[in-house]
């Protein structure tokens, strides 16, 4: 099968939600004018080591933020971000953050989840995520289509939880790593293994 996006693909489904997979989320909060936020987003990633850099595109829009959604409005604001990564057991808090609320409802108490604050930033953070990652944005990028936005951000402050630590390494094996495989599906791994590269 081939077809060109734009002309449709004529299945039940769209077929590219799931083929790049899986992804890891990225359990955006923030901080801004309306009080805390907090959401997931499968379109994030680890673009860079020095200094340490991520992204996370947001893909739609809510009528009360003016063409975007709760998590870039403000980034906008504050231009700061934290990404809480969540493990296995947290999988359902992490779906919960997903609904689509008013802006200035508060996910973390909507979803019954407890915060922290950040260290280096004005920002709120998952108390009980395997690691967070405090970022200061370096740069909204509106991209193709209606509400598409990526968020570029420089990592200032790294929260490991202790017991993620295993011989010198941050090891989720226990837990597992939770992440989108697409559609309503999502996955938790637990089974790795390791390759030398040649």
């Amino acid at each position: 099968m081939f077809y060109r996006p734009q002309d449709g693909h004529g299945l039940p489904h769209n077929p590219l939600n799931a083929i790049v997979a899986p992804r890891p989320i990225g359990w955006i909060s923030t901080r801004g004018r309306q009080g805390d936020n907090l959401a997931p987003y499968s379109f994030f990633n680890l673009t860079a080591y020095v200094p340490p850099q991520v992204m996370f595109a947001s893909t739609a829009a809510k009528p009360d933020r003016n063409g975007t959604k709760d998590s870039v409005a403000q980034i906008a604001e504050s231009r700061v971000f934290c990404v809480n990564i969540a493990d296995g057991p947290l999988k359902d808090q992490v779906n919960a953050s997903s609904a689509a609320l008013p802006a200035g409802v508060n996910e973390f108490q909507a979803a019954g989840i407890e915060p922290a604050e950040c260290e280096s930033i004005d920002c709120p953070r998952v108390a009980g995520a395997a690691a967070a990652l405090e970022c200061r944005a370096t740069r909204i990028l509106r991209l193709a289509g209606e509400a598409n936005y990526m968020v570029l951000g420089v990592v200032t402050g790294i929260h490991l939880r202790e017991d993620c630590l295993k011989d010198g390494r941050f090891d989720l094996r226990a837990t597992g790593w939770l992440s989108r495989m697409g559609y309503k599906d999502y996955t938790i791994t637990t089974q790795t293994f390791e390759m030398e590269r040649p």
